[in-house]
């Protein structure tokens, strides 16, 4: 949860109450956020150093640093008009009912002609969206000034994602000239003033460079290889050729912004366009109503010169929406009895309103304004309303119904195989569900199958769903050559694979895959080891209460021991010649199973000496054998 600190006066200022500790901390619980921490900047600064470094600083020193009291507020991470003291004491007035929420509006230009941002095709390889707002005659104080900053930071380190999503680059419009232009140019040909060395001019890649090395500039460093390697960087400027920003790095001198600002212009450069008008949208509804003209912000033309790239369209959207939810549903989810009508009356309570009752009552509209971004289905309508009406007001009840839980039979029986197995002398291991090709499939020499593939894999490691769990004890085994084989290395995993399957239902709804629970197991050492490994499916399917069927028996030694063993009627198992080329020849078995359910023989898995060319192609230097078991059908 991202959190807030600001100064606790200055906030009681804007809500125009004074509170005790106590007292905003139980506010806080309503409202659905939380008093994490209350502190200042003076604690701050000396818990950060250390009793041995802050013993070190002088009486005026630490008289320097700020006594003022902070508080810190943790909020819900998609409340992002909760990341600064504007928005935070806005929601908390309304909540309150000291004020109803405002209404924001686009206004047009006095000249009746808009600014117009225009996109160059080439920003289409680099960072393909832009859009952008106007705040007309703001006025600034060095607190607003650091709030203004401060919520940019915020956005920036949530929804922008350190900026790879969206970053956002405020100017002084009354220093640049319109229409702007938004393009990507090599990096030696964008000569500018850094807000950080306005001093001097940088072409963009000694910028970058500069970033990378300077002490000065770390807070900056992080987001250099965002665009570093790029053959071309995005870039903003104005009619008349002055950059005004290269995001997202930096801005440029000439138009930063000060404590004597009027005109505030906004652009948000994205690879995402949806959150970039979420962002754009909250900073124009935090601080437009510093405007002469509160809750007002002037529209811009965002013009693609390519079509295929974007249509062009006007920005901010300032997005508004209603959204129903069944009145009865709303009440099931909180576990009250709420009348339609206190409902709606609630709806003002968080931002909501105007709410009005549909379908002769049964459903209620809500309206969704730019703020308020979370909300996305009729259960946040929900969670919003009993926030509102209050958790501390629901009666507690006792359950109509009462039910025990217990763990699936299918993870019981994992459980006991697991312990069992253990005391085997094996050890288990847990590996990755995701898998590559190669060595699902290619490396075990298998043919290359259908399986659960990733649409945007983070690496060539992970482009599919296993399909077996062999690849990953493996694996285990080639990361672990500097362990001891003398006396043979056992490990095994029961966990499960991903199999395509058009034909699973879950919920009534085809997937196109299921899980399939397994067990799998791996012997290497200076023998192939493949009568451990057999004895190891022997006592699975003994403690799984299955039997061998008569002719497995007949080709035992112990055959007359059998008399003895408990198994459930109707449950046999054999093993007959496999042909799977993951195995040696002529050294592998497929295990055949029949229930009660069916007369026919069904194969629940295989084990072996594994292949040479496996074992090489995982780089293992000792012979190995394996067995890999379907589990659901031995329950």
């Amino acid at each position: 949860m991202p959190t807030v600190s600001v100064e606790r006066e200055a906030l009681f200022v804007q809500l125009g109450h004074t509170y005790t500790d106590e007292e905003f901390d139980e506010l806080c619980f309503e409202f659905g956020i939380e008093l994490d921490e209350i502190t200042s900047e003076r604690e701050e600064a000396l818990k950060s150093l250390g009793e041995v470094a802050a013993s070190k600083l002088s009486k005026v020193e630490i008289e320097a640093m700020s006594a003022a009291v902070i508080y810190k507020i943790d909020v819900p991470a998609n409340r992002y008009d909760l990341l600064c003291i504007e928005g935070l004491s806005r929601a908390l007035k309304i909540f309150l009912r000291d004020m109803d929420a405002p209404t924001y509006r686009k206004v047009e230009p006095c000249d009746g002609a808009r600014q117009v941002m225009k996109v160059l095709p080439a920003t289409a390889d680099i960072r393909p969206f832009v859009v952008c707002a106007i705040l007309r005659d703001v006025t600034f104080t060095p607190e607003r000034y650091a709030s203004f900053i401060d919520l940019q930071d915020q956005l920036h380190r949530n929804l922008c994602r350190q900026r790879t999503l969206v970053a956002i680059g405020t100017h002084d419009l009354d220093t640049i000239a319109g229409p702007f232009t938004y393009d990507a140019k090599p990096p030696t040909d964008i000569e500018f003033k850094p807000l950080t060395h306005g001093d001097r001019s940088f072409n963009a890649k000694e910028l970058m460079d500069l970033y990378l090395n300077d002490a000065s500039c770390k807070h900056l460093k992080p987001y250099v290889p965002i665009i570093y390697d790029a053959p071309k960087y995005p870039v903003i400027c104005d009619a008349n050729g002055v950059v005004l920003s290269l995001p997202p790095i930096i801005n440029g001198d000439h138009s930063k912004i000060t404590l004597d600002t009027k005109n505030v212009f906004i652009e948000c450069t994205a690879t995402d366009l949806t959150k970039a008008n979420i962002v754009l949208d909250t900073v124009v509804t935090m601080f437009s109503e510093y405007c002469s003209d509160p809750f007002t912000v002037e529209p811009v033309d965002v013009e693609y010169t390519n079509d295929a790239q974007s249509p062009s369209y006007v920005s901010p959207q300032l997005f508004a929406r209603n959204e129903t939810a069944d009145v009865n549903f709303v009440n099931s989810m909180i576990g009250i009895d709420l009348s339609p009508s206190q409902m709606v009356t609630l709806c003002e309570k968080v931002q909501l309103g105007p709410a009005r009752l549909i379908d002769d009552d049964k459903t209620l509209e809500v309206h969704v304004p730019p703020t308020r971004s979370d909300i996305l289905h009729a259960v946040d309508v929900a969670e919003d309303i009993g926030i509102a009406f209050g958790y501390n007001n629901i009666v507690k009840r006792v359950p109509k119904t009462s039910t025990v839980g217990g763990e699936q039979p299918l993870n019981r029986l994992g459980d006991l195989l697991r312990e069992e197995i253990s005391r085997a002398g094996y050890v288990e291991v847990l590996t990755h569900g995701l898998s590559s090709k190669y060595e699902n499939f290619t490396a075990l020499r298998k043919p290359i199958a259908p399986a659960v593939e990733l649409s945007n894999p983070a690496n060539i490691e992970y482009e599919v769903v296993r399909t077996t769990m062999l690849t990953g004890l493996l694996k285990t085994l080639q990361h672990n050559k500097s362990a001891s084989f003398t006396k043979g290395f056992k490990i095994f995993e029961i966990s499960d694979v991903v199999i395509p399957d058009d034909k699973h239902v879950v919920c009534d709804s085809i997937v196109g895959a299921k899980n399939s629970r397994r067990i799998c197991a791996v012997y290497a050492g200076p023998t192939s080891g493949f009568e451990i490994i057999h004895g190891l499916v022997d006592r699975v399917m003994t403690l799984c209460e299955v039997a061998p069927d008569k002719e497995y028996i007949a080709n035992s030694a112990k055959a007359d021991e059998e008399k003895y063993r408990v198994a459930r009627d109707g449950y046999t198992y054999t093993i007959t010649e496999s042909k799977e080329d993951t195995y040696f020849p002529g050294r592998c078995a497929d295990i055949l199973f029949t229930s009660p359910a069916s007369d026919e023989r069904v194969k629940i898995g295989s084990f072996g000496i594994l292949h040479p060319e496996v074992l090489q192609n995982f780089d293992i230097l000792y012979p190995a054998s394996c067995v890999e078991i379907d589990l659901e059908p031995l329950i």
